[in-house]
């Protein structure tokens, strides 16, 4: 069983034919996806599709491009979704993107802070998205996160990071760029890591791997990123699944 750790299955991109994505993400072999929010209105959205599948699971949390939508009163509706919600499994995604001069970094930083001691206060894993922003990223889970797991969402990190965060306890996340030729960095990574710290995801609707690059990435196609793992570390394509499906199973307790 493959199971997809990070798909916006809520986007609207599905609007006209989600229940088939679900469909086709059975027929793949996809057992189990986590659905993780990007800010309050998705966090519920991502609640309520849970509820009408079995093997979907919530994330809740406001990503750093929505971190300045952040209010008052967030982190008590985030910390009640968590404590009472028996299918959210985690505070996502969350983290800092300096890929865009908006929202600025003060603000991202304080939004994320604040996320991290709400998943180290519930001990629940946190999933994290770091884009461009590896430095800052580490000075605030070294810093508030004392005891935290979690994965680092679509890893794009260096090998010394990559030690780092072994050191730490994180799981890493690898999505459809790892198929593509020229992704060089991820490819070391994956070939490096101990298998029982990897993750498959989609991050549908995108990153679509290269054999449907160019069109919208759905759960279904995560069989392409554990088919490139296996590749990589010359394994059966099923005992990537395997193990894999496992290492979530253990982080979010599934």
């Amino acid at each position: 069983m493959l199971f997809d750790t990070h798909c916006h299955v809520n986007d609207s991109a599905y609007d006209a034919d989600r229940e088939a994505v679900f469909k086709r993400a059975a027929a793949a072999g996809v057992g189990l996806m986590i659905c993780p929010a990007t800010d309050m209105e998705t966090s519920a959205q991502c609640i309520a599709l849970a509820g009408e599948h079995d093997g979907l699971y919530a994330a809740v949390g406001i990503h750093p491009e929505e971190a300045a939508k952040a209010k008052d009163g967030d982190l008590d509706q985030l910390r009640q979704w968590l404590t009472e919600e028996k299918k959210v499994v985690a505070v996502g995604e969350v983290g800092l993107d300096y890929h865009w001069p908006e929202p600025s970094r003060e603000i991202q930083k304080k939004v994320f802070i604040d996320q991290v001691k709400l998943a180290v206060d519930l001990d629940v894993p946190i999933i994290i998205h770091d884009r461009e922003a590896h430095g800052d990223t580490l000075d605030i889970l070294r810093q508030y996160g004392k005891g935290i797991r979690g994965v680092f969402h679509c890893y794009s990190g260096s090998l010394e990071m990559t030690d780092e965060l072994l050191r730490m306890g994180f799981y890493f996340g690898f999505d459809g760029p790892l198929t593509y030729p020229n992704s060089k960095r991820a490819k070391r990574v994956a070939s490096h890591l101990p298998l029982e710290r990897m993750l498959i995801e989609t991050d549908c609707p995108y990153l679509t791997p290269q054999a449907h690059r160019g069109q919208r990435n759905e759960p279904a196609y995560v069989r392409y990123v554990a088919e490139e793992i296996a590749n990589l570390r010359g394994l059966d394509v099923e005992e990537v699944a395997g193990i894999t499906t496992e290492n979530a199973r253990r982080l979010f307790d599934i």
